[in-house]
Order: C-alpha cells, then structure tokens, then sequence
C-alpha cells in the first residue's frame, strides 16, 4: 500500500444512506425510559455518595455547589453535541461512529480504541469500588484474609487478587449475555432504588439543614481544624477552589454517553437517544446540586468524612436509620453504575469489528439473545482481570483522558457537519475553479453573505475549527504549566479571532435533524476549550500511559485494520456507488 492510498484510507469517512441505515441485526426493545435509566443509573453512582463530601472538604466548602453547576455546565455542552450526533446518527458505538462519518477512519480508530480503554477501567474500578464497599460492612474480613493467604508483592498491582471484584464483574457479563430487555429491567430497578434513597437523603437532610454552616467565619473553626480549612464562609479556597472543585466534579457525570452506544438497540433512537441524554443530565444535576446542597448545610464542610460523608453525617446527627438505607442505597447504586460502565464497551467493539478496523469476529450477534456474545465475553473477561490484579489508583485518570478526548472530538465533528457543503459530488474529470487569495479572503469574513456552504467556505471552517484545537491546546498548556502571561492572552485573542471566522460561514441546513445543538458554533467551541483544558490538568504520567496505550492500538490498526476495513477499495458494505474513498455526508 503506497503513501497516497495511506493517506487516503486515514481520511476515508463512512456513508450512511439516507433513511439512517436502521437495520440491524441486534434487538430494538429500548425505549426513553430504558435509556434514561441507562444514563442515570451508570452515572449517579457512587459519586453522589462520596463526591460532594470529599470536594467539600478538601476544595471548594460549601461552594461545592458551584462546583457541580460548573461541571454541569461543561458536561451539558458534550452532552448536547451527543444527542444532535443520535439524532444524524442512530447507530452502535457512540463516539466512534461519529467521529467515522465526519472526520475520518484513523480519528475514529483513535476514538474507539480510547473508549475501550475507557469503559473496562470504568467497569474494573467500580467493581473494585463495589468490592471495597462491601468488604468494609463486614470490617474488611477478605481483605485481611487474603492479604495473609496470598500477597502480592508488586508496587503497581494490589495488594491481593480480589476474587470478589472478578466475580462480580463476571456476574453482570452473564446478565448482559442474556439479552438487553432482562438486563435493562434489572437496571430499571435498581436506578429506581437509588433515585428513591436519594430523595431520602435530600429530605432528611433539609429537615435536619442549617443554612449558618454555609456562613462559618474562620475564627469561629476550631484550631486543630483551621489550617485546612481556607478561609472559612461560602468559599473558603476562593474562584480557584470551585474550578478546582469542578475539575473533580466533572468526572460525576461521565457515564451518559453510554446511551449513545445503543442506536441499534433504541425503538426510536433518532428521537429518544437524544431526548434520554438531556433528562439523564438534568435528573444527574439536580441530585448532585441537592445532594450537596444539603450536606454542607448539615454539617460543617471542615468535619466532613471525605470516603464516606452521607455515613458519618447522620451518624453525627442522631440518624441511625437513615444512615443505613444510605449504606444500602450505595450498594444499588454500584450496581447501576457497575452495568452502566459494563453496557456500552461490547457495543464499540461490535461496532469496529463489523467495520473491520478491529478483528471480525467481535461483531457476531447471538442468534437467540441478539447480542454481541463473543465480545462480552471478552469484554467482561478483560474487566474482571483488572479489577483482579491491578492497582486502579494510577488508571483512573487514565479513563478521564480518553472521555474527555472523546467529547472533544464529538464536538469537533458537529462543527465540521454543520460546515460541510451540501449535495457534494466529487466527479472525476471535473476540475474546480481555482480560488485566489483575494477570493478567500472575502470568504474569510464572508463579504458576499452567503445563506449556504460551498466547497470554499466549508474548507475554510475546517481549517479553522484545526487551528482552534490548537490554540485551545496551546492555551490551556500555557495555563497549566506557564501560570498564563503574554502568551497565553495572544492564544486566547486568536480563539476569539478563530470563533468569528467560523461564525461568519454559512451553515448547512439541519432541519431534518429531530434535536439540534443551539447556538453553534459557540456551544461546540466552548465544549472543545473546556475539555482541553481538563486534559491539560492531567499529569504527564497520564499522558505516557495513554500515548503507550495509542502505540499499541496503532500497531493493530495498521497491521489488520488498515486492510481489512470495510471501506476499502471494493469493499464497501454501506454504499457500493462511492466515487472516492474520502466519501461526503449530505444528509442523515
């Protein structure tokens, strides 16, 4: 394979047909309940049982509050270009897909390799989370045990294999090989207890709420509590304990997108896809802002319980029977969260191997369950190893990385969507007026005002929304590392620049589309900032283990899936009528 058929093969996008390609060989029984309870149950978690006392303590105080309207805010702009993405198109693999019919097959790769990576450490931690939980009801008896019995002696593995975690892991594999329906009514029921001791614990704790801890002055903190404890009110760590706060918080709501793996699973995905995302988020918000809400006021943020705050709270409170439908609310609400993380990763696999840019036999259904049965397996077997052996502190960051690149590139993809020309035809043979520098730059500003793209404009906003992810980059990297200065200003007037040029270009109609991102390009662009900027605040450590993870991704793909991809020359399975390789999206 030369260099130009490389290069060629890298850009190649993937071609719906027009009516969104609904048939498929997996079970449509989703519908907008089903969905939003996927969304709820594998994002409300755990987290809203430690989350907001841990941030509390050690970040914000009570402006912990703030902290999860910030985070809400950058999950609903991702959440947003999400469910514009389910409604162009319904299809399996989320991210992955989205990126494949906009951007290109090497991005996509990129793409669904980091969500795999994504969700078996989401599915390992919270297992490991869920085994921890439940060894300490019974003070820790099989950790003690089996450190005894059979240690592990290595600095980055756990201190013993942690069977319980493994079998769990293996318990839901089971339950999701069985079908979808059986699985998500199991879901169904479980996010529905979590939800009820949610609201449990919002009305006991208003009842039991002193709005006077929200306004303790630093004097009035006793002295062995006041050294980590700022300076005392509202905020106590000031604007940069909230963002901080909320760079934490913003990991609460990782979990949603996991409703956009079930386009072949949904009834109606263009419809209820989309409309389960932004209720999973509200329902999401509103619990978390409550949750903390409550808390603070409750007790002062300074004697929070960062491991287990809700536990400690009405145990200090005089509230023993609400603490324990606490303790029991968590465990189904691990459970949720367990199914959630576990739910979507057969889902990419089955989609990239039905493309081909991963190995084939991922993407064979299940003739009786009409689920992707092999790739479960493989799946859940992966998870539950890690979740076994491996010491999860040093990954989870790890599954942050690949999340927020996902959101980055799914907003990335509707500004490119909503740029691109209309009704393209690339004939062979027909060559294009040639453009000239004065052309462009009448274009640049559109002096012309054009109403629609054209091949001009819409090359234009590529290569805009490009430097944009740069300059967001190179910002965001100024910010973390450089403490801001002249640089980082001249980064941020170029993302001004950069932002009025894409809003100058005509846009392409989206009419059809059942549910639209508002306000392009900003709500993209702002998407785009805000996840690069949480990226940045990772450590390189991180970063070296995600670049060791693409390297290993990158070899399969250029030794298998390069080749055996479905939009190879005269492989094509979705459109045999393709003029090039690189293939434009008109409509959905």
């Amino acid at each position: 394979m030369g260099c130009a058929k490389i290069l060629s093969a890298l850009r190649r996008c993937k071609q719906l047909d027009a009516d969104g390609d609904n048939s498929t060989p997996l079970s449509r029984c989703l519908g907008l309940v089903d969905l939003t309870a996927l969304g709820v149950g594998s994002t409300l978690g755990l987290g809203v049982y430690v989350l907001a006392g841990s941030v509390a303590k050690t970040e914000a105080g009570p402006a912990v509050t703030l902290s999860f309207l910030v985070a809400a805010i950058a999950s609903a702009f991702a959440g947003l270009c999400y469910a514009e993405f389910a409604a162009r198109v319904p299809k399996a693999g989320s991210a992955y897909v989205y990126s494949y019919v906009s951007v290109g097959e090497f991005i996509a790769f990129t793409i669904g390799w980091n969500l795999i990576l994504e969700y078996v450490i989401g599915t390992a931690s919270v297992a490991k989370g869920m085994a921890n939980y439940i060894d300490s009801l019974f003070n820790n008896t099989m950790a003690i045990t089996m450190r005894k019995m059979v240690p592990i002696n290595i600095s980055f593995l756990a201190n013993y294999p942690d069977f319980l975690a493994f079998g769990l892991v293996l318990l839901i594999t089971i339950l999701l090989c069985v079908g979808v329906k059986e699985s998500t009514k199991l879901n169904n029921v479980f996010t529905a207890l979590n939800l009820a001791t949610v609201v449990i614990v919002i009305i006991a704790g208003a009842i039991n709420s002193d709005p006077a801890n929200w306004r303790i002055k630093v004097e009035d903190i006793p002295e062995e509590y006041r050294s980590q404890a700022g300076d005392g009110g509202f905020m106590p760590w000031g604007v940069a304990g909230v963002m901080a706060g909320a760079a934490k918080c913003f990991f609460g709501f990782v979990g949603f997108d996991c409703v956009a793996t079930t386009g072949e699973e949904a009834k109606n995905p263009k419809r209820d896809i989309p409309l389960s995302i932004v209720i999973s988020l509200a329902v999401i918000f509103a619990s978390y802002f409550s949750i903390a809400t409550v808390l603070t006021m409750m007790w002062p943020y300074y004697l929070q319980d960062a491991d287990a705050p809700f536990p400690h709270v009405f145990t200090q409170t005089g509230m023993p029977v609400i603490m324990w439908i606490v303790t029991v609310g968590a465990v189904f609400a691990l459970c949720t969260s367990l199914l959630g993380a576990m739910f979507p990763l057969p889902r990419v696999l089955y989609a990239m191997g039905t493309d081909g840019v991963l190995f084939r036999p991922l993407s064979l259904i299940d003739a009786r369950t009409q689920t992707p049965l092999l790739a479960t397996l493989l799946s859940g077997l992966f998870a539950a190893i890690m979740s076994a052996i491996f010491n999860l502190n040093q990954l989870i960051d790890m599954m942050s990385i690949g999340t927020l690149l996902a959101y980055t590139i799914v907003a990335t993809s509707v500004l490119i969507l909503r740029y691109e020309e209309e009704n393209i035809f690339i004939m062979n043979g027909i060559n294009a007026v040639p453009e000239t520098i004065f052309s462009i730059v009448k274009q640049t500003l559109n002096l012309l005002g054009l109403k629609h793209p054209t091949a001009l404009s819409s090359t234009i906003a590529k290569c805009t929304i490009g430097l944009l992810f740069v300059a967001a980059l190179v910002a965001c990297a100024l910010l973390r590392w450089a403490g801001g200065g002249p640089g980082a200003l001249c980064a941020a007037l170029l993302l001004l620049v950069l932002l009025l040029v894409l809003y100058r270009q005509p846009r392409a109609s989206v009419q059809h589309l059942s549910f639209k991102v508002p306000l392009v390009p900003l709500v993209p662009y702002l998407s785009v900032c805000m996840n690069v900027y949480l990226m940045m605040q990772l450590d390189y450590q991180t970063w070296v283990r995600f670049i060791f993870w693409l390297v290993i991704g990158y070899a399969i793909y250029f030794t298998y899936g390069i080749r055996n991809s479905s939009l190879r020359e005269g492989k094509s399975t979705t459109n045999n009528n393709i003029v090039n390789e690189k293939q434009v999206i008109t409509k959905f």
